[in-house]
């Protein structure tokens, strides 16, 4: 918990979370992240929070001392009942972990896609399966949530299934639903040969709800029928219901009105905390930066670089593709270390010309730059708290973590002003000199150029402004305990948006 962290009022929640990815037991990106500390953030304002995930055939029961919880569990989809297992698992704050064990939609070697990235053919009856697991689930044990949060298209069909098939049940009938959109390029979208199965019913494949171009989109469905929707910054918000932004859902996110908002992810402080930190060398806080600038020393011997610790070095870290901005950073690189004395580590991985020249150039700028192919926990961590900027220029970038990390460890970003960048990163003032770190907003390659510039000219000729930036960097709160609160309103707020919906929705023999 951060310091400045309180514990809000109000009556406890029931709460359940349906995600397809949870850390410590399974994860692909942020998402596994979000959802263990957004529930033990929940947990401790003493709501009762429980999560349900599937059991994918990479996760060891025994390493999470998982139990059977119930055997066998029948779940009715559309036109067939499937049979399934749960075990149950402590999770991060030792949040109850409901895990659904169906070997043949589960028990493969990727949560998505295969060895060759291929996604399954059978994605939308694997998650639709999820979906619905989650609420039998519920009934088979008698836990009545007070609402059910989804997370992105893998359990989008949540809340239709909540309205659809449990409007008059005594357990479920007055659940309320919260789904969060993580990325919205992502959707879900599949024949419509699966409508049967999902048992949606063909009157729900119209315009406004599930059919997308003759196919089914799982997460248009779900923005039609949750209570409440959200996505993971108040920008990222406002540039998804604009038709360059939404991906084709623009008007149907606009049409939720006030039941639509953006909230900024949190950040886990018993992970990311200089002060703290098991991973750096030397731990530091804002008081006192000497521990910094030991680890900068690492930094450099660790990346073969030249030690120097007057030289202005930029961290880089993050999935090697153009929508990051990878391609920006390759084509400014090259004038950037002819024009200016900086140097840079990069540690990634992704499209394979990008891993090319990311790995050739500690060979053409050896000691200026340094670079690891893959991923790498302790380093990642080392660049963070050895960096003086860190640079981050996505082409649209729904929340992001790493500038946020950037900035606990007082490490200033160097951002393109998009999504959750632009929330969370403030903007230098040369007058003032406040701010916590250097936006552009056009994504070409010249923008990032010239900011990395001014970044790097202020580094040399205003130090002064440069401390006082770190310092206030480092002492913002991003800490989940703050951004659980918002969710907390949002579940109110779908809780009275169901009763709303249940007055206008009765049927006729009512």
């Amino acid at each position: 918990m951060h310091p400045t962290a309180k514990k809000p009022n109000g009556v406890g929640l029931n709460i359940l979370i349906v995600a397809s990815e949870v850390e410590p037991f399974a994860k692909v990106g942020g998402l596994a992240d979000v959802v263990s500390a957004l529930c033990s953030a929940l947990k401790s304002f003493g709501h009762d929070v429980r999560i349900v995930m599937p059991r994918y055939g990479g996760i060891d029961l025994k390493q999470h001392d998982a139990r059977i919880a119930l055997e066998p569990m029948g779940v009715w989809m559309g036109d067939v009942e499937e049979w399934c297992s749960v075990y149950r698992a402590a999770g991060a704050g030792d949040i109850p972990v409901s895990l659904i064990e169906h070997r043949r939609y589960f028990d493969r070697e990727g949560l998505y896609h295969d060895a060759a990235m291929h996604d399954y053919d059978d994605n939308p009856r694997r998650f639709g399966f999820l979906s619905r697991a989650a609420l039998q689930l519920c009934k088979d044990t008698g836990f009545k949530p007070a609402v059910v949060h989804a997370h992105d298209w893998q359990t989008a069909l949540v809340p239709a299934y909540l309205k659809l098939w449990h409007w008059n049940d005594r357990l479920l009938g007055n659940t309320a639903s919260v789904l969060t959109i993580h990325n919205v390029a992502y959707q879900g979208v599949y024949p419509k040969s699966h409508l049967p199965y999902l048992g949606l019913g063909w009157h729900n494949f119209t315009s406004d709800k599930f059919e997308s171009y003759d196919r089914i989109s799982f997460l248009k469905g779900g923005i039609y029928y949750a209570d409440c929707i959200t996505t993971v910054s108040p920008t990222h918000a406002r540039e998804i219901t604009t038709p360059s932004g939404g991906f084709g859902l623009a008007p149907y996110l606009s049409a939720r009105g006030s039941c639509f908002k953006g909230i900024i992810n949190g950040i886990d402080y018993s992970v990311w905390n200089p002060q703290t930190d098991p991973l750096i060398p030397v731990r530091f806080s804002a008081d006192s930066l000497d521990g910094k600038r030991a680890c900068k020393r690492h930094l450099q011997a660790k990346f073969d670089l030249q030690q120097h610790d007057h030289v202005a070095l930029i961290g880089v870290i993050g999935r090697f593709v153009v929508q990051k901005g990878f391609e920006l950073i390759a084509r400014s690189l090259e004038r950037i270390m002819q024009n200016m004395v900086v140097q840079f580590v990069i540690l990634g991985s992704g499209e394979r010309h990008f891993e090319s020249y990311f790995r050739d150039l500690p060979r053409r700028y050896g000691g200026r730059i340094g670079s690891f192919i893959g991923f790498d926990n302790q380093r990642a961590h080392l660049i963070e708290a050895g960096c003086d900027f860190f640079l981050m220029p996505s082409l649209f970038e729904p929340c992001g973590l790493t500038q946020m990390y950037s900035q606990h460890y007082g490490t200033l970003p160097i951002v393109r002003a998009t999504g959750g960048l632009d929330d969370t990163v403030e903007q230098y003032n040369e007058s003032t000199g406040k701010g916590t770190g250097f936006k552009f907003w056009d994504p070409t390659e010249e923008a990032l150029y010239y900011t990395v510039g001014w970044a790097v000219s202020t580094w040399y000729d205003r130090p002064h402004h440069i401390r006082a930036m770190i310092r206030k960097a480092m002492k913002r709160d991003f800490s989940w305990q703050h951004q659980a609160r918002e969710y907390e309103a949002v579940y109110r707020q779908a809780i009275a948006r169901k009763k709303e919906w249940d007055e206008g929705h009765r049927p006729y023999y009512w």
